[in-house]
């Protein structure tokens, strides 16, 4: 057993040794995104429609009003650094709730890293705003405020953005949880929530 082993690790070394450095990856895919603000953002709200999301657009005045409107009256569950401007009313505050806690609440609202308009994804990075992943996979409805200076059009540009997050749990989103069984049966909720709702919201100077 012992030979065979060092026979392996000498044709492993040897191999290694020989090897000759590897080229330049050609990054010749694009990069950049050509579409303005406006176009960002419908190009994304379509997106996220094709993905069963539901899709409200608001302002810094009436924000509170649709995250109202969205949630219901229900029990919902927020990270501590959530705007008071964003929170529904009777909010509880995540402080560690255990998954049984979560799963006893009706949803989640929290906020994004980046969002990308191309592929109607949301990109969740564990920070204040995010809270813990558990907060955004347990709970049945979650509703994401997105602001529209954090939309942009391309996955490398989402990644730039993401840039010095690496060490942080990234969650990528594109509409609610779904799989689909042998037969291609959707069924949605199994990994996650069951109903996303986006709010994109433009800041008012």
């Amino acid at each position: 057993m012992s030979a065979a082993r060092d026979e392996i690790f000498a044709a492993v070394r040897g191999a290694i040794d020989s090897a000759t450095a590897p080229g330049a990856v050609p990054r010749t895919y694009r990069a950049a995104g050509t579409l303005d603000e406006p176009a960002r953002i419908e190009l994304l709200r379509e997106r996220l429609v094709d993905y069963r999301a539901r899709v409200e657009q608001a302002t810094s005045n009436d924000v509170h009003n649709v995250v109202e409107t969205i949630v219901g009256g229900t029990r919902i569950v927020v990270p501590p650094a959530l705007p008071d401007a964003w929170r529904p009313a009777n909010a509880v505050e995540d402080d560690g709730l255990t998954p049984r806690e979560l799963d006893a609440l009706d949803g989640v609202v929290t906020g994004c890293t980046v969002a990308i308009a191309e592929t109607g994804t949301l990109v969740l990075a564990g920070g204040p705003v995010e809270g813990r992943r558990a907060l955004t996979l347990v709970p049945d409805l979650h509703v994401c405020i997105v602001r529209t200076e954090q939309i942009v059009e391309t996955v490398p540009e989402a990644f730039a953005r993401l840039r010095g997050l690496e060490r942080r749990p990234l969650t990528f989103v594109s509409g609610p949880s779904a799989t689909s069984d042998i037969e291609l049966e959707r069924v949605e909720g199994v990994h996650g929530p069951r109903t996303l709702a986006v709010v994109i919201l433009e800041e008012e100077a």
